[in-house]
């Protein structure tokens, strides 16, 4: 059944009148060998899901809970889902109401009502009437069977009736045989009967050799993959500030080929964070975020080396966003730029302009300064300047221009200083 007809209003079958006769078509969908899960891994049909099954058939309400259902039978959750897929995708169990799991809020189990599918109805020839020409397709009911079926529907009651118990598993304490409790003798399989003790002189001596060799102490067992999984999304859940919220099984799902490719949690970070980075408080579910930032990026860079430059290029991104914003992104100071200020900046600017300098200082036509041939130190100095007195950027509007003012003191500042004198200067507007 697709998802779509997996509902009480959109299903073909009609509701069991009795936990025993959907029981019945339970032992039936099961050996018939109609039903074929839609997952090529995990659980298939089996003792598991009829023992599942038979809990559900003796609820009053069909409304199980997967963690009363694993509590009980002693199920992990993820096999309690599998096997619900299954029955729902068998036709039968539908939803009557499907549950919710709001973060935040009481999570509610979902309804189901138990179905009997039509392909068991046309198989065993019953017959079914709806007694009412007003009421929905699945409140038919059976009024009669075929001739053919009468054997095959006896079988399948005789199912029903017996209870399915889960499975004890065995393991034998010791391979050898069990001596009686007097140890006058032993069973017939032991092999003590028929072997010797070494003489105590030669174990004392040495010169024999102990039967069962000491084995070799082993070292720390190797992670197979889905260790390795698991792994990889500790340490990403450890090391990166927004997944620290997150699943630990579902970062492993989502980083499952980068974990298979031999990635480390430096290299899934950066590859998350190549183009925007992310902020924690942003970071609403941050397993969902993962999964569209990592979607496709191990075919990208399947080569170690393609993300080693990948890693370096992000490191470098990051070290120019830390000294952007130490150097200049700062809040600019609320000062009251006037006329004499600028003035005084003006002579500011031509007393540093013409201090002779050790470097060669390439001109312009005009008598301005080539701002490309300033030191880091010398551009850090001007900014400075210009962040403590907006007049100052006034005066090297007049010396270098809009273009080459905003690209030695860059735009954020000049701005921000035009936007002062505007407000605050009554005669800034007729000075140029």
């Amino acid at each position: 059944m697709l998802a779509a007809a997996q509902w009480v209003s959109t299903t073909t079958g009609r509701i069991a009148p009795d936990p025993y006769s959907w029981m019945q078509s339970v032992h039936w969908v099961g050996g018939s060998g109609l039903y074929t899960p839609s997952r090529s891994y995990g659980p298939k049909w089996g003792p598991t899901t009829v023992l599942i099954a038979q809990e559900l058939s003796a609820l009053t309400e069909c409304r199980p809970g997967v963690e009363y259902l694993a509590r009980k039978l002693k199920l992990s959750r993820r096999t309690v889902q599998y096997h619900l897929d299954m029955l729902r995708e068998a036709g039968l169990l539908v939803y009557r109401s499907k549950g919710t799991r709001l973060t935040g809020h009481i999570r509610q189990a979902s309804v189901y009502e138990r179905v009997i599918p039509a392909a068991f109805d046309e198989a065993l020839g019953i017959r079914t009437v709806q007694r009412d020409e007003t009421a929905p397709a699945y409140t038919r009911v059976p009024v009669g069977i075929a001739e053919e079926g009468r054997k095959l529907i006896g079988k399948l009651a005789k199912k029903a009736a017996r209870k399915v118990r889960r499975r004890r598993s065995r393991t034998r304490v010791s391979g050898r045989g069990r001596c009686t409790p007097m140890q006058v003798g032993t069973s017939a399989l032991s092999s003590t009967g028929a072997s010797t003790s070494p003489s105590e002189t030669k174990l004392a001596s040495g010169s024999d050799i102990h039967p069962t060799q000491k084995k070799a102490h082993r070292g720390p067992q190797k992670l197979n993959r889905v260790g390795r999984r698991y792994q990889l999304a500790q340490e990403l859940i450890t090391n990166v500030p927004w997944l620290a919220a997150a699943s630990a099984p579902r970062i492993s799902w989502i980083a499952r080929h980068c974990a298979d490719a031999g990635w480390t949690w430096r290299e899934v970070q950066a590859a998350a964070e190549e183009h925007n980075p992310i902020d924690p408080a942003d970071a609403r579910r941050p397993s969902g975020l993962l999964a569209h930032r990592l979607k496709g990026v191990h075919r990208l860079y399947a080569a170690p080396a393609s993300r080693a430059l990948m890693v370096t290029a992000w490191e470098d991104s990051r070290a120019q966003e830390h000294f952007r914003h130490s150097c200049y992104d700062q809040p600019a100071p609320v000062t009251v730029p006037t006329r004499h200020t600028a003035d005084q900046a003006m002579r500011t600017i031509h007393a540093v302009l013409s201090q002779p300098s050790t470097e060669d200082v390439t001109l312009h036509a005009g008598g301005s300064i080539d701002i490309t041939a300033l030191t880091r130190e010398e551009v850090l100095q001007h900014r400075a300047n210009a962040l403590n007195d907006p007049g100052y950027i006034e005066g090297m509007l007049v010396i270098l221009g809009d273009r080459d003012t905003r690209r030695l003191l860059t735009n954020r500042l000049v701005d921000q200083a035009l936007t002062l004198l505007r407000l605050n200067t009554p005669t800034f507007a007729n000075a140029f």
